[in-house]
C-alpha cells in the first residue's frame, strides 16, 4: 500500500472527493478562455502573509531563484559527471561525453542565440533571478568555457589513456602515423575522400563562402607558388557523408583509428595544387538556429517553415571552435569574416565536435566495455498476438517505457487501422522516427476508408524537415492533416480510436508523456495510459474538435489542457495541499518532470513549503527553484537522475489529506509548456495503476547511485551512499520488467497447455 493511502469505503477506486473542494475542482476543470489567450488567467502566487496580515516573504523575489541558463549548465555538468565516473563502463563514459557536446550545441543555437538577439535589440528586462540578457551572457561566457575545459580534460586525461589501456588508440595527429599507415591513409584519401571534396579559395573574385552550421571544416592560409603575394584563405568542408572515424590496419594487437579531418589535412596540398600551404587547421562554427516565424503573416505555414529551415545555415555565427595552436593569421581572418568577438572563440585541446565519440561507441568488438544491451519487455496485460482493444476493455493499462516495449502503442494503431468496426483514428504527432510504423499504420487506415485526422506539429524544433516529409505522405494517403495552431506548439500526446460495437460507439484512448517515436521510446523513460473510460473518451473527442475546429467545450471531465487552464489546475492542487498543511492534515507533493522554471508555480511551491507541505521534486534538467532557504524552502528537496536512459516522464502526486491523486502529462512546469503550448494532464485513477506510479516515485526518491541532490548553495551532489542500500532506479525498473514479463509468459504458457488438454475416455472392458 502506498504511503499516505487511507482505507475507506472507496478502496476500489482509491479516490475520494472532499465535498468542500468540489466547487473548486469544478471551477478548475472549466474553461471559457479561447485557445492561445491565457494572459492573466492563472492564479497568482507569491506573497506569504503573517498573522498581522503583513507580508512575511515575497516569494517572487529574484534572490529566491536561479537563472535558467546557468541551471542548464549545471545539468550538462551532471551528464559530464557520468563521463567522469569510473564506475561506468568505459564506452558508456564516451557516450555521456558525446551527449554533453550535443547538448551544448543545441544550447548555443537556441538559448545563447536568443540572448544575443535580446542584447542586439536593446532588451534589458531582467529574468526571474534579476539578470539582464547582457549579464546572463557574461555569466554564461565564464560557465561555458569552464564546462568545455572540463570536457576536454576528461577526454585527454581520463578517457584517452583508458582507451589505450583497453586496446584502442586514437591517432591524434597525422604526423604520428607510421610510414606504412601513411601509405594506407593516402590511398584511402585518393579512393574514398578526394572525389567527394569541394575545395574553395577566397580572393578578389571569390567571396568568403557559406560555412554551414555545425559542419567541420579545414581552413588554410595559402600563397601562390613561387610568389610573394599576400596570404589568401582557403577552406574545405569535412564531408558528413563519410565516416569521420577511419580504422587503420591493426598493429601489435592494438586497434588504431584516425579522424577524417586529419586525413584531409595530411593531403590538403592535393586540393590546392597551385598554392603553397602555409598552415591548415580544423574549425567549426555554430549559428543562430532559432526559427522566427511570423505565423499570422505566413500564408502557408509549411512553406514558411521550409524556408526558415534553409535559413538556419545562414544564421548569425555565435561560436567558433578552433584547435589549440591555430595560426594567428588564420584565426584573425575567421574572426573578422564571421564578425565574432574573442569570447565567442573556443580554443580546443582535442578533436572538435565531441559528438564523434558516438561513432567510437559504435565500433564492434568492445561490447565488454559497454552496458549490456537492454531489451524492452512485454507488457503483462498485453501478450503477443492479443486483441489490444479487447484487453483495454478489461481495464486501464499503464505502460512504462523503455522498460516495457513501445510495441503495444504501435499495435494499438495498427490493429485499429485494419479493424472493420473502427470508424475513425485521431492523433497528435510531435516527433516520430524517420521510418515510423505509426505513420504507415495511419496511412493504411486512411486507405481502408477510415476517417483519419492527424495534427502534425511542424514547429517541433530540429524535427521540422522530417515532419514535413511524412505529413505530406499522410496527406497523399488520404489523411486529414492539420498543421498545428497559430502561435502555439501542440506538444500533447494523445490518440483516439472510435469504434462501433454492439452496445454503441466506444472510444479508446492512448495518453502519454512522450512522443510517438518508436526509436526514442527505447531510450526515454515515459509513461502511457490505454483506456476506454467514457469520460476520458468524451474529453479526447473535445480535444480534437478544439484543435481542428476551435470548438471548445464548456466543461471537461478528466483532462486538463494548456494553455487554457492547466497552470490554474496545478496552482489549485498546490494551494489545496497548503490549506491541508495549515489545518494540520497530511499534505505532501511529489512531482517528477524535466524542467522547473515557471515563477508562478515555484512561488506557489514556496508558499506551500512555508506552510508545512513536504515537497519532493525529481527534476532532470533545469531547476530555477532554490532549496534550504530559511522559512521558505526548508521543506523542499530536489534531485536529478542522470542514467542510461533519459528521464522524460512527468508524474505528479498530491497527498490530498490521505486521498491521494496521481496525474501524468506532457507538460513540464515551464512557461512555454503552461502558456504557449497545447498540453494534456490526465489522472490515473485505478488503484493498481496508482500503486505502480507510487512505486516509480518512491524508488526514484530512494536512488543512491544515479541521483544528484540540489544543495542550498545551488550545487548538486551525488547521494551519500554510506550505510544505505545501493539503489539504481533504472536498473531496478529494468529487472522488475524482466521478472514480470517472465511471470506473465509462464502464466500464458500454463493457460495454453490447459486449453490444449483433451479428455480421452478409457477403453471399455469386455466382460
Amino acid at each position: 500500500m502506498m504511503a499516505g493511502t487511507k482505507k475507506t469505503s472507496d478502496a476500489k477506486t482509491g479516490t475520494k472527493k472532499v465535498s468542500d473542494n468540489k466547487a473548486s475542482e469544478n471551477k478548475a476543470n472549466t474553461s471559457k478562455t479561447k485557445v492561445g489567450n491565457n494572459k492573466g488567467k492563472a492564479v497568482k502566487a507569491g506573497v506569504g502573509k503573517g498573522e498581522n496580515g503583513k507580508a512575511d516573504f515575497d516569494f517572487t523575489a529574484p534572490e529566491y531563484y536561479t537563472n535558467r541558463e546557468l541551471s542548464w549548465i549545471l545539468f550538462d555538468h551532471r551528464v559530464l559527471n557520468e563521463a567522469r565516473d569510473k564506475s561506468n563502463p568505459l564506452f558508456e563514459r564516451l557516450k555521456f561525453l558525446s551527449i554533453t557536446a550535443s547538448n551544448l550545441d543545441e544550447f548555443f543555437m537556441i538559448r545563447v542565440a536568443s540572448l544575443k538577439d535580446m542584447v542586439n535589440a536593446g532588451y534589458e528586462k531582467t529574468d526571474i533571478s534579476g539578470m539582464t540578457p547582457k549579464q546572463q551572457l557574461a555569466a554564461l561566457d565564464t560557465a561555458i568555457h569552464e564546462l568545455v575545459n572540463l570536457q576536454y580534460s576528461t577526454y585527454n586525461r581520463s578517457l584517452f589513456p583508458a582507451l589505450v589501456q583497453n586496446g584502442l588508440t586514437i591517432v591524434k595527429s597525422h604526423e604520428q602515423l607510421t610510414k606504412e599507415e601513411g601509405k594506407f591513409i593516402d590511398q584511402y584519401f585518393e579512393e574514398n575522400v578526394y572525389p567527394v571534396l569541394t575545395p574553395m579559395a577566397v580572393d578578389s573574385s571569390r567571396p568568403f563562402p557559406l560555412i554551414r552550421n555545425k559542419t567541420l571544416n579545414i581552413g588554410a592560409m595559402v600563397r601562390g607558388k613561387d610568389s610573394d603575394d599576400e596570404l589568401e584563405f582557403a577552406t574545405v568542408q569535412v564531408p558528413g557523408v563519410l565516416s569521420r572515424v577511419v580504422e587503420l590496419p591493426e598493429r601489435d594487437g592494438m586497434r588504431r583509428v584516425i579522424f577524417l579531418e586529419e586525413i584531409i589535412e595530411r593531403n590538403i596540398n592535393k586540393l590546392f595544387l597551385n598554392y603553397d600551404i602555409i598552415c591548415a587547421h580544423p574549425f567549426r562554427i555554430m549559428r543562430n538556429a532559432d526559427l522566427t516565424i511570423e505565423e499570422d503573416e505566413a500564408e502557408d505555414l509549411l512553406k514558411e517553415i521550409e524556408k526558415q529551415i534553409k535559413m538556419r545555415q545562414w544564421g548569425e555565427a555565435i561560436r567558433l571552435e578552433v584547435e589549440a595552436g591555430t595560426d594567428k593569421r588564420l584565426l584573425q581572418f575567421l574572426e573578422k569574416e564571421l564578425s565574432l568577438e574573442d569570447e565567442n572563440i573556443y580554443s580546443i585541446d582535442g578533436p572538435l565536435d565531441l559528438t564523434v565519440l558516438m561513432k567510437l561507441y559504435g565500433l564492434e568488438g568492445f561490447e565488454h566495455l559497454k552496458d549490456p544491451k537492454y531489451v524492452p519487455q512485454a507488457v503483462p496485460q498485453l501478450p503477443t498476438g492479443c486483441n489490444i482493444l479487447e484487453e483495454i476493455r478489461k481495464g486501464d493499462i499503464l505502460l512504462h517505457h523503455p522498460y516495457q516495449t513501445f510495441t503495444p502503442v504501435v499495435e494499438f494503431i495498427r490493429q485499429a487501422a485494419v479493424d472493420p468496426n473502427v470508424l475513425a483514428i485521431k492523433q497528435t504527432l510531435y516527433r516520430v522516427s524517420g521510418n515510423s510504423p505509426i505513420i504507415a499504420a495511419l496511412a493504411q487506415a486512411a486507405e481502408n476508408g477510415k476517417q483519419v485526422s492527424v495534427l502534425v506539429e511542424l514547429k517541433a524544433r530540429f524535427d521540422e524537415e522530417n515532419n514535413i516529409v511524412w505529413a505530406r505522405k499522410l496527406e497523399k494517403a488520404g489523411c486529414h492533416v492539420i498543421y498545428g495552431l497559430v502561435g502555439l506548439k501542440t506538444h500533447s500526446k494523445i490518440t483516439l480510436v472510435v469504434r462501433r460495437e454492439e452496445d454503441g460507439i466506444r472510444r479508446y484512448v492512448h495518453l502519454g508523456t512522450g512522443n510517438y517515436n518508436d526509436a526514442t521510446a527505447k531510450l526515454y523513460t515515459d509513461m502511457g495510459l490505454l483506456t476506454c473510460s467514457e469520460p476520458i473518451g468524451e474529453d479526447a473527442t473535445a480535444v480534437f474538435n478544439m484543435l481542428s475546429g476551435y470548438s471548445e467545450p464548456l466543461f471537461w471531465n478528466k483532462l486538463s489542457l494548456a494553455p487554457l487552464w492547466l497552470k490554474e489546475k496545478f496552482l489549485y492542487l498546490i494551494e489545496r495541499e497548503k490549506k491541508y498543511a495549515k489545518e494540520g492534515c497530511p499534505a505532501r507533493i511529489i512531482a517528477k518532470m524535466n524542467s522547473l522554471c515557471d515563477r508562478d508555480v515555484m512561488a506557489a511551491l514556496y508558499e506551500a513549503a512555508a506552510a508545512g507541505v513536504k515537497i519532493d521534486l525529481i527534476v532532470r534538467g533545469i531547476c530555477c527553484l532554490k532549496v534550504g532557504i530559511p522559512g521558505v524552502s526548508e521543506n523542499i528537496t530536489v534531485r536529478s537522475i542522470v542514467g542510461t536512459f533519459l528521464e522524460h516522464a512527468r508524474i505528479f502526486y498530491f497527498e490530498n489529506n490521505e486521498h491521494p491523486e496521481f496525474y501524468c502529462g506532457s507538460a513540464d512546469w515551464m512557461p512555454r509548456n503552461l502558456d504557449r503550448r497545447v498540453e494534456i494532464l490526465f489522472p490515473v485513477e485505478e488503484p493498481a495503476l496508482r500503486e505502480e506510479l507510487w512505486h516509480v516515485l518512491t524508488v526514484q526518491l530512494a536512488d543512491t547511485l544515479k541521483a544528484a541532490v540540489l544543495q542550498p548553495d545551488g550545487s548538486y551532489e551525488k547521494v551519500d551512499g554510506r550505510g544505505r542500500k545501493a539503489i539504481c532506479a533504472q536498473t531496478q525498473f529494468a529487472a522488475e520488467a524482466v521478472a514480470k514479463a517472465k511471470e506473465a509468459a509462464k502464466l500464458t504458457a500454463a493457460q495454453d497447455v490447459k486449453h490444449k488438454r483433451t479428455f480421452t475416455p478409457a477403453e471399455r472392458r469386455e466382460d
